[in-house]
C-alpha cells in the first residue's frame, strides 16, 4: 500500500468513533484534502531505521501526528482570519463553530494516539510552542508572523521524525532533528503533498544520519527554544 494512502486511512479510522455524523463528515473532508506529510514522514523515519519495519504497526504513531498538525493547522487558519469578523447579525455561525471544535478534537486525538510513545513529551512541546507562538503573532510584523506561523511546520517534521524512530529504535541525534527541520525550506505555507516533500534520498538521509547517532545526545527542536 502506498503510503500515502495508508497514511489517510490511519488519520480516518483513529476518527470514525466521533459523533456527530455531521463533524466527523467535515473532519473526513478536511483529510480528503490535507498534505499528508507529517504521518508520511513518520512511516519514512520508521522505514529509514528499519527497511523491514511493519508499517502497520505504526499507524497509530502516524495519524498521531498528523491529526495534531491538522488540528493547529486549523488553529492558526481561523486566527489568521476570523470567520466571526465577516459575520453580520443574521448570519449562520455555524460553520466556524464547527471548525473550533474539529480543531479541537483532532489535537485532542492526536494526543491520546500519542500519549504512550516516546514522542509524547515532544507532542505536548509542539502545542505549548504553537501557543506562545500564536501569542506573539499577534502583535507582531507581517515578516515576523510568518516566521512565528511556520515553526508549526518544524516541529511537526521533528515530531513525526521522533514518532517514527523512536517505534523501532532509540531517540534520533540532533543532527538527524536539525535535518528534519530543513524539509520545509522554501515553503512558503502549509507543508506542501508528501510527494514534493519527501523523496527516496530523504529516506537515505534520515538512515545516514541516524546511524550517524550520538547516544548522549538530546532531543531537540524549535519547541524548546
Amino acid at each position: 500500500m502506498d503510503d500515502a494512502v495508508r497514511a489517510r486511512e490511519a488519520a480516518k479510522k483513529a476518527l470514525s468513533d466521533i459523533e456527530p455524523e455531521a463533524l466527523l463528515a467535515a473532519l473526513n473532508e478536511r483529510l480528503d484534502t490535507a498534505s499528508v506529510t507529517p504521518a508520511v514522514l513518520t512511516f519514512v523515519s520508521a522505514r529509514a531505521v528499519d527497511p523491514n519495519v511493519d508499517l502497520r504497526g505504526l499507524s497509530e504513531r502516524a495519524a498521531g501526528v498528523q491529526l495534531i498538525y491538522e488540528g493547529l493547522r486549523l488553529t492558526r487558519s481561523l486566527a489568521n482570519d476570523e470567520p466571526w469578523a465577516h459575520l453580520d447579525a443574521v448570519s449562520d455561525d455555524t460553520a466556524a463553530d464547527l471548525d473550533i471544535l474539529a480543531a479541537d478534537v483532532l489535537v485532542s486525538r492526536g494526543f491520546y494516539l500519542l500519549a504512550r510513545t516516546e514522542a509524547a513529551d515532544h507532542a505536548v512541546e509542539t502545542v505549548r510552542a504553537f501557543g506562545r507562538d500564536q501569542t506573539r503573532a499577534q502583535s507582531a510584523s507581517n515578516p515576523e508572523r510568518h516566521t512565528l506561523d511556520r515553526h508549526l511546520e518544524v516541529n511537526i517534521c521533528t515530531l513525526a521524525v521522533i514518532a517514527g524512530t523512536t517505534a523501532v529504535g532509540s531517540a534520533p541525534p540532533s543532527a538527524l532533528l536539525d535535518y528534519a527541520a530543513t524539509l520545509v525550506s522554501g515553503q512558503d505555507e502549509e507543508l506542501l503533498p508528501e510527494a514534493a516533500s519527501i523523496s527516496d534520498s530523504t529516506v537515505e538521509r534520515i538512515a545516514t544520519l541516524y546511524q550517524g547517532d550520538a547516544a548522549d545526545d538530546r532531543v531537540t527542536s524549535t519547541a524548546d527554544r
